[in-house]
């Protein structure tokens, strides 16, 4: 049995449509991303697997367990660690205090380890930690009773670039460990670089789920070329060259040409080689760009929302 299996789950607030129609499984010993914009139902989604609330319809199973049978559930969170995505602790209590609390609850197997790792200061009070601080010792408290599955909600915000690059390296180990991770968020590059599938969710509805690597393909790549050269639309008539944009530097000579890429690298190379070129710049597509990949132009509202900060529901 997955260790996550969900079948035509949906949650209607009434005025909302929370989620529509889910179907999806996570198997045991995987990092499984969750991906979509804010405002998409990844938190809709998470609170339904943990009995946060229930469903509208539909059914859902996790680590065995119908998420409709409290008892059942119960029990099953005993080995489910939960990261939400903005912890909320008592702010006059220390992190010691916390910590201390959540052991006496469900155990604490592993908290030396992860301390050392992401260094929370526990001494001082919740109310005078940065949201970093915040996010680290959340992380503890989610690993720290050796869970066999771990349920992130944007695990990584508020964490700077070391850690977020410490905590990815911790969330491979853990799946090297046969720890399996449900990993929400709408970052493309941190599920890249830890995720084996994903799930793609807009609008309530699972729109796709594949591998990581199949995702990254449609995705394709952002482009920058500087050129001092004259450039047209046909020197760029290649396979995978995408919305296509030239602009004329004033007064420098030089020629911008920015697209999204789907293509190999190599060929696009082999193009940008018959020109003067003065500047390259390959990177991941931006996640609005994945979203019309999948979409097409009636994705706009799902782009603002990444840009906009819409609330999740």
């Amino acid at each position: 049995m997955a260790a996550i299996e969900v079948t035509d789950l949906t949650k209607d607030y009434g005025s909302v449509l929370g989620v529509n129609s889910l179907t999806f499984a996570v198997e045991d010993g995987e990092v499984f991303g969750f991906l979509g914009p804010n405002g998409a139902g990844k938190t809709t989604t998470i609170r339904t697997l943990l009995g946060l609330q229930s469903p509208t319809s539909g059914s859902a199973t996790v680590l065995g367990a119908d998420v409709r049978d409290e008892d059942a559930l119960v029990a099953a969170k005993r080995s489910i660690g939960y990261l939400p995505a903005n912890p909320a602790f008592d702010e006059t209590a220390t992190g010691q205090e916390i910590l201390d609390l959540h052991a006496s609850i469900k155990g604490n197997e592993r908290s030396g380890d992860l301390l050392e790792l992401f260094d929370p200061p526990l001494e001082r009070t919740v109310r005078q930690y940065s949201t970093g601080n915040k996010q680290k010792l959340g992380i503890v408290q989610a690993f720290m009773h050796d869970p066999d599955l771990v349920v992130l909600d944007e695990p990584t915000s508020g964490l700077d670039p070391l850690m977020q690059h410490r905590f990815e390296e911790f969330v491979r180990a853990e799946r090297d460990r046969g720890v399996t991770v449900f990993f929400s968020s709408h970052v493309l590059g941190e599920v890249r670089r830890v995720c084996d599938r994903v799930g793609v969710l807009r609008d309530g509805r699972l729109a796709a789920t594949e591998r990581v690597e199949d995702l990254l393909h449609r995705s394709g790549k952002a482009v920058h070329a500087r050129v001092a050269d004259h450039l047209s639309p046909a020197d760029f008539d290649i396979g995978g060259v995408h919305d296509l944009e030239i602009h004329e530097s004033d007064g420098e000579g030089v020629v911008d040409a920015t697209f999204t890429y789907t293509g190999d690298v190599n060929d696009l190379l082999a193009q940008l080689r018959r020109y003067d070129l003065v500047d390259l710049t390959v990177e991941e597509a931006p996640l609005e760009d994945v979203f019309m990949r999948f979409y097409g132009n009636d994705a706009r509202e799902a782009a603002v929302a990444v840009d906009g900060g819409v609330a999740d529901v």
